[in-house]
């Protein structure tokens, strides 16, 4: 009995410990700040979400979230001191930092980081950035063609890089793996099919069975529509 009670206070100790010493990500479900909630769930670090409402800019506790991120964007991450990180990339360079044992990504100072970095640059100017006309309805079909017609090239050129590698980097997860899967994502709702590009496709499948990636899902409430997606490619 005592054993049991000793066992309860611990992890309540512990949850006490976390809650305190999180970290707040602000997201909203199926954005790009999916990429630095998987990465918070590689490291283990502590964090608790706070939901976004992009439209009404508000939190899910009704707080303005302008007064937290005058963007008006996620991600954002607030820390323990209040101060608030913007921008995925950032983010997911800070937090792979914070917790090197993941190994999310090289040393600071080595050719390897600025490798990654370029990749982090690459997914946000050319992929990120094109898909974002074919979510605006008014648009136009001249820019959703130019958007798709970027997207083309640029899935293309990452179809080579991942010839006989499991990851961008080679045979690693690192922070641009989790960025390049949230933001591929949105194929399904922007009717953009992988299925010319054999490696990519595999690679969406991959990179969407690791238990982070499932936890985040799952977490944002996507995990059924990932399943239909993926039973579809199967």
């Amino acid at each position: 009995m005592i054993c049991c009670i000793l066992a309860v206070l611990t992890r309540l100790t512990a949850q006490v410990f976390n809650e305190r010493n999180a970290v707040k990500l602000y997201f909203s479900p199926g954005a790009c700040s999916m990429a630095p909630h998987i990465v918070l769930l590689e490291t283990g670090l502590p964090f608790t979400l706070v939901a976004v409402d992009l439209r009404t800019q508000t939190t899910a506790g009704g707080a303005s979230y302008a007064s937290i991120n005058p963007k008006g964007q996620v991600p954002a991450l607030e820390l323990k001191d209040g101060t608030v990180l913007t921008e995925g990339p950032a983010i997911m360079q800070f937090l792979a930092d914070m917790a090197p044992g993941a190994n999310l990504a090289p040393s600071n100072g080595t050719l390897e980081r600025y490798q990654l970095v370029s990749l982090l640059n690459f997914i946000a100017a050319e992929i990120h950035k094109n898909f974002v006309p074919l979510f605006d309805r008014d648009a136009g079909e001249a820019v959703h063609r130019s958007a798709r017609a970027a997207l083309a090239t640029r899935l293309a050129y990452l179809e080579q890089q991942l010839e006989g590698s499991d990851f961008l980097t080679g045979v690693t997860f690192t922070i641009a793996d989790a960025y390049l899967y949230a933001v591929l994502t949105w194929c399904g709702a922007v009717d953009l099919s992988l299925s010319n590009f054999n490696n990519l496709e595999a690679y969406v499948l991959r990179v969407g069975l690791r238990p982070s990636v499932q936890q985040a899902l799952r977490a944002e409430g996507l995990l059924k529509t990932q399943d239909r997606q993926r039973r579809a490619v199967t």
